[in-house]
C-alpha cells in the first residue's frame, strides 16, 4: 500500500512541470472569471457597473459586434466558396496560378488593408479629389470608408481564405469523380454543383467561416481605425480611458462566451468534414477530369478569382506604394530600422520559447496519452482562439492583484515594465500554433521507434535530443516561422503590453494611421505585408507539391 502510493506520489510530481505550463497559459482566462463575480463590496460594485453597461453601451457593443461578425461570415462564405469552387471544380487557362493568387491577402494584416484604403478612398484622399474635380461637385462623392460597411468590405477580403483553404480541401477530395457521375446520370453543370459539390463543401464552409468569424471578434486595429464600437474596442476603452478594471473584465467575459460559441461550432463542423471526407471516399475510384472552361465561362472564372485578389491584396499595396513614389522625404527612415529591430526580436523570442513548449506540451502526450495529460495539453492550446484584448485584462488583472497584495516585490512591474509581460500574452495567443506544428510532426512519427529506443537503454532525454528531435526539425522549424510571422502582425497586446521605447512596426503603423499620417504608415505596412508573404509562399507551395 505504501510502496503504490510513493509510487503515485511520484508519478503525481512528474506532472508538475505539465500542470505548471498549462496553468501560466491560462492563467488570463482564470482571472477573468474570478474577477466576474468577486466577493463583498466588489460584488456589488461589479453588479452596479453591469447594469450601468447593460443601460448605455452594452446594448450598442452586442449589436455591432454580431451585425459584423454575420456579414463579414456571409461575404467570406461568398467568395472564398467561389474561389474555391472555381479552381477546383473546373479547368480553364490560369487555373494554377490562381490556386495561389488567391492566398495573397492572407500575407497583409486586416488592419494594414484598412489603412491603404482609407488613405486612398477617404474625403482628402486622390480619388474623391479627382472626381470632384471632374464632376465639379463639392460634397463628398460616395460615403465614408470608415464605416461599419467599409469594414465589412475590409474583413470579407482579408479574411477568405480561410474559406478557401478549407472549401479548396474538401472539394478536392471527390467533388469531381462525384459530379461527374452525375453528369452521367444526366443532370446538369449547374445542378452538379448546387446538389453535389456544395453539400460536400458545407462542412468545411462552416469550419472557415467559424475562424473567420472569431478573427472578426479578436480584431482591433481596423474596429478601432473606423470608430465602430465593438466588444474588442469596448474593453480598451474601459481599461485605458476609463481605468475600469471591472468593466473590462466583464466586457473580455461576454467576447469570451462568444469566441467559445464560435469555437464549438467550428469544432462540430471538423467532426462533419471527416465524415464527408469518409463518405465521399467510398463513392470509389473513378477517375475523372474537371470540367474545361472556354469563352465567356472562363472570363466569368478568371473574374471570380481574380477580384478577391485585386481587391485585397493588389490595390492595398499600390495604395500603399503610392506614397512611397510620391514623397520619400515623409518616410521615417531614421527610425524604420529601430521599430523593425524591436519586432523582430519580440517575434524571434516568442517563436523560440513557444517551439520549446510545444515540444514540452506535445513529448508529454506522447510519453503519457492519458486523459488527463491530453486534457491540459488541449487546454492549454486553446489560447489561439482568445482575442488579444481578452489575453491583455487577462494577464493584467492578476499583475495587478499581485502588485496590492505585495507592493514590495518587484514580480508585477517586471511583467509590467519589461519585455516579459508582453512575451507571456503572445504565448498563450500563439503556443497552440506551434503547438498544432509539431503535434503534426508527431503524427507523422511511429510509437515503434519509441520502443526501440527504449529497448536500447536510451533515457526520456536521450530520446527527445536522439530520436525524436531529427525526425521533428521541419516541423519545429514551420512552427517557429508561423510563431514569428503572426507575432510581427499582433497588434492588440502589443498596443497595451510593450515596453516603454520599443514600439513595434504593427504599434507605428497603427499610431500614424490613427493620427492621420496615413503616408508615413505606409513603410512599417508594407514591411508588414513583405513578412507575411513568407509563410503565404511555403503555403502555396505545400499546396502544390499534395495534388488532389
Amino acid at each position: 500500500m505504501a510502496a503504490s502510493l510513493l509510487v503515485g506520489a511520484a508519478r503525481a510530481l512528474r506532472r508538475v512541470p505539465l500542470l505548471l505550463l498549462a496553468g501560466a497559459l491560462t492563467l488570463p482566462v482564470l482571472a477573468l472569471l474570478g474577477a466576474w463575480l468577486p466577493v463583498g463590496e466588489g460584488g456589488v460594485q461589479a453588479a452596479a457597473i453591469l447594469r450601468a453597461m447593460a443601460a448605455t453601451v452594452l446594448p450598442e457593443y452586442v449589436w455591432t459586434t454580431l451585425w459584423l461578425g454575420l456579414l463579414v461570415a456571409v461575404g467570406a462564405a461568398l467568395v472564398g466558396t467561389a474561389g474555391a469552387a472555381a479552381v477546383t471544380l473546373f479547368d480553364f487557362r490560369g487555373r494554377r496560378q490562381m490556386e495561389w493568387l488567391l492566398l495573397l491577402p492572407l500575407a497583409l494584416p486586416a488592419y494594414v488593408t484598412a489603412y491603404a484604403y482609407t488613405d486612398f478612398l477617404q474625403f482628402s484622399g486622390p480619388l474623391q479629389t479627382w472626381l470632384r474635380e471632374s464632376l465639379g461637385v463639392q460634397g463628398r462623392v460616395f460615403p465614408d470608408i470608415r464605416s461599419l460597411g467599409g469594414a465589412v468590405w475590409v474583413f470579407v477580403f482579408a479574411l477568405y481564405p480561410y474559406v478557401y483553404l478549407l472549401a479548396r480541401t474538401a472539394l478536392g477530395e471527390r467533388a469531381v469523380q462525384l459530379m461527374e457521375a452525375a453528369r452521367l446520370l444526366g443532370a446538369s453543370p449547374a445542378r452538379c454543383v448546387r446538389s453535389v459539390a456544395l453539400p460536400l463543401a458545407r462542412p468545411a464552409v462552416a469550419a472557415g467561416v467559424a475562424l473567420v468569424s472569431m478573427e472578426t471578434l479578436a480584431d482591433f486595429g481596423v474596429t478601432s481605425y473606423f470608430g465602430i464600437q465593438t466588444f474588442t474596442v469596448g474593453i480598451y476603452k474601459a481599461w485605458l480611458a476609463m481605468d475600469d478594471r471591472i468593466a473590462a473584465a466583464q466586457l473580455s467575459t461576454f467576447l469570451l462566451l462568444l469566441v467559445a460559441v464560435l469555437l464549438q461550432l467550428e469544432h462540430r463542423a471538423q467532426r462533419r468534414m471527416r465524415f464527408a471526407t469518409a463518405g465521399a471516399g467510398r463513392a470509389g475510384a473513378m477517375q475523372a477530369r474537371p470540367r474545361w472552361l472556354a469563352g465567356r465561362r472562363c472570363v466569368l472564372a478568371w473574374l471570380v478569382c481574380l477580384v478577391p485578389v485585386v481587391m485585397g491584396f493588389v490595390l492595398p499595396v499600390l495604395f500603399m506604394l503610392r506614397p512611397l513614389a510620391a514623397d520619400w522625404s515623409v518616410l521615417p527612415w531614421s527610425r524604420f530600422l529601430q521599430w523593425a529591430g524591436n519586432s523582430l526580436r519580440l517575434a524571434a523570442i516568442t517563436a523560440v520559447l513557444g517551439v520549446l513548449v510545444a515540444l514540452l506540451l506535445a513529448y508529454a502526450v506522447r510519453r503519457r496519452p492519458d486523459r488527463l495529460t491530453r486534457g491540459v495539453v488541449r487546454l492549454a492550446g486553446l489560447g489561439y482562439a482568445v482575442p488579444g484584448a481578452v489575453i491583455v485584462v487577462g494577464i493584467l488583472l492578476p499583475v495587478g492583484w499581485l502588485q496590492q497584495a505585495l507592493p514590495s516585490w518587484g514580480a508585477p512591474a517586471l511583467i509590467a515594465t519589461t519585455a516579459a509581460g508582453i512575451v507571456w500574452a503572445y504565448l498563450v495567443r500563439f503556443c497552440a500554433v506551434s503547438l498544432q506544428s509539431v503535434q503534426s510532426g508527431y503524427a507523422r512519427m511511429p510509437t515503434s521507434l519509441d520502443d526501440a529506443a527504449r529497448m536500447l537503454g536510451a533515457g526520456r532525454v536521450a530520446l527527445l535530443t536522439r530520436v525524436h528531435w531529427p525526425l521533428l526539425r521541419r516541423s519545429t522549424a514551420a512552427a517557429a516561422l508561423l510563431v514569428f510571422v503572426d507575432v510581427m502582425k499582433e497588434l492588440p497586446a502589443t498596443i497595451v503590453l510593450r515596453p516603454f521605447n520599443s514600439d513595434t512596426l504593427a504599434v507605428v503603423a497603427y499610431q500614424l494611421a490613427r493620427d492621420e499620417r496615413l503616408g508615413e504608415a505606409a513603410l512599417p505596412s508594407l514591411a508588414l505585408a513583405l513578412v507575411g508573404l513568407v509563410p503565404v509562399i511555403l503555403l502555396s507551395r505545400t499546396l502544390r507539391s499534395n495534388p488532389r
